[in-house]
């Protein structure tokens, strides 16, 4: 199993205790905590929080990605994301991942000291944003997402859900390996939530192996997302102990990175699933 994931010269994963990667929107229509980042100021605070409570890597998004959600312009992504990347460059000594499908967003925060593009079209929304990630060395996410966030959730259809998304993840790692990103800046991620029903998402969370036997680094994010609030019957906000439990479970059967918005919960149900297990790396 890869718990090796390489970005601009640094090893993010290298063992087999799942890494925490804490989120910092920048949006005011997040689905889960818009507009709490309202300032530079509260951005940058929350992320040495985050770091503090034990994130291994941070992800900054400046454009929501919620179903339903509507593009914001290049000129407002970047105005959200690069001055809260190149701030937290300078705060925090973890790497830095920027959730976005634009190349000249994701040009801007790799100069201004991110590491990590995380692209939920799998490098096929913006034609030079591979260009960009090649030239940098930078570390990229390839997500799985069926149709738009404005759609996607409309009505979602698969023959075979893991058959379907795991084809998908093979060809555009194939794809990524020719164009010049080698397997191990490449992390793999199925897409919980991401034009899938509930059944759908727990087909993948059932099958995380499967994904990891892909030969990348797979990532796992069902942090606060509606399949927990239909599994509880929990709003957004009271879906802290689903998320925990969900992520754990995708740690156990494979995943290396975990996103989550309340990270120290999280860094504390890794640490005692590690000393159940008699591991070392306790942290």
């Amino acid at each position: 199993m890869i718990r090796t994931w390489e970005a601009r010269g640094r090893m993010v994963v290298a063992d087999r205790v799942p890494r925490v990667m804490g989120i910092v929107n920048v949006t005011p229509d997040s689905f889960s905590d818009g507009g709490r980042a309202e300032t530079l100021d509260d951005a940058v605070e929350q992320g040495v929080r985050l770091v503090h409570e034990g994130a291994a890597i941070l992800d900054i998004g400046g454009e929501s990605s919620r179903p339903g959600s509507e593009p914001v312009s290049l000129e407002e992504e970047l105005r959200r994301v690069v001055p809260v990347v190149e701030a937290l460059a300078t705060r925090v000594d973890v790497p830095i991942s920027v959730d976005t499908t634009k190349a000249e967003v994701a040009r801007q925060a790799l100069q201004a000291g991110a590491a990590i593009v995380n692209d939920i079209s799998a490098l096929g929304s913006d034609p030079e944003l591979t260009r960009v990630v090649v030239e940098a060395g930078a570390g990229v996410v390839l997500m799985h997402m069926q149709g738009v966030p404005r759609t996607m959730q409309a009505d979602p259809r698969y023959n075979d859900v893991v058959g379907e998304v795991l084809e998908f993840l093979e060809r555009r790692i194939a794809w990524a390996e020719a164009i010049g990103i080698p397997r191990a800046r490449i992390a793999i991620d199925p897409g919980i939530g991401f034009g899938k029903t509930v059944e759908h998402n727990l087909l993948i969370l059932r099958n995380i192996d499967r994904f990891a036997n892909l030969g990348c680094v797979v990532l796992i994010g069902t942090s606060r997302k509606g399949v927990l609030g239909v599994l509880t019957g929990r709003p957004v906000g009271e879906r802290g102990a689903a998320t925990v439990a969900s992520s754990l479970a995708a740690g156990v059967g494979g995943a290396s990175v975990v996103r989550v918005h309340d990270v120290a919960p999280m860094v504390d149900a890794i640490k005692v699933w590690t000393a159940i297990r008699g591991w070392d790396e306790v942290r």
